[in-house]
């Protein structure tokens, strides 16, 4: 079994997705072994704590800057002996020896269909209210591999959601975590874990 580690800074919704779909046996050969929050007050950390899985707080408010925390999380990563680390709403984008040091083995859920509404500053309600204003018909969850560049690694899954004339960004944001992100990001996560994922020239194909 893989050891999946989970990086979180709120209420950690993507990381119920990600215990529920591990207690339905939908992820294969992996667990989530521990929970890293930047944010002591997550509520993420009580839902990691009510299905008895190990956290770690690592307060971002403690360091000086990103790159000391950065090292860090990488520290905490090595000592969980992490097979994959997952990004479920985790708000600190941490420097590049992070990534560097799990070349295609840290993964992130985006609430776009990316190359779509992403980047620096999209995050949260931002995504929703900038695909609002430009009026687009479909919008969706995309899942991908984490580099240096952010939202720019390797694309894994998406999955479109359509837009109603009569969408909030809140109405918006909730159909797009309940129709995408609560299902393809399990499913990323059972495909990596069962070694079914393969990146050549940072494209991903899926193996049967």
């Amino acid at each position: 079994m893989l050891k999946i580690v989970v990086l979180v800074s709120g209420g950690g919704t993507n990381l119920q997705a990600l215990i529920d779909a591990q207690e339905a046996g939908i992820i294969k050969n992996g667990k989530i072994s521990c929970v890293i929050s930047s944010n002591p007050s997550a509520y993420a950390l009580e839902r990691a704590k009510q299905h008895g899985i190990a956290t770690v707080v690592l307060n971002r408010k403690e360091y000086p800057d990103v790159a000391s925390y950065s090292q860090a999380v990488l520290h905490t990563l090595q000592e969980q002996e992490a097979d994959l680390v997952v990004y479920a709403g985790f708000m600190t984008i941490l420097d590049e020896s992070v990534c560097n040091a799990y070349p295609n083995k840290m993964m992130n859920v985006h609430p776009a269909l990316i190359p779509s509404f992403c980047g620096k500053g999209f995050y949260g309600l931002h995504v929703h209210e900038a695909a609002l204003q430009k009026g687009v018909k479909l919008t969706g969850a995309t899942v991908h591999f984490v580099t240096a560049v952010c939202d720019g690694g390797p694309i894994i899954l998406q999955k479109a959601v359509a837009v109603k004339d009569n969408d909030t960004p809140e109405t918006l944001q909730r159909r797009v975590m309940e129709e995408a992100e609560w299902e393809i990001l399990p499913k990323a996560v059972s495909l990596f874990c069962e070694g079914k994922i393969k990146v050549t020239d940072q494209k991903v194909s899926i193996t049967d």
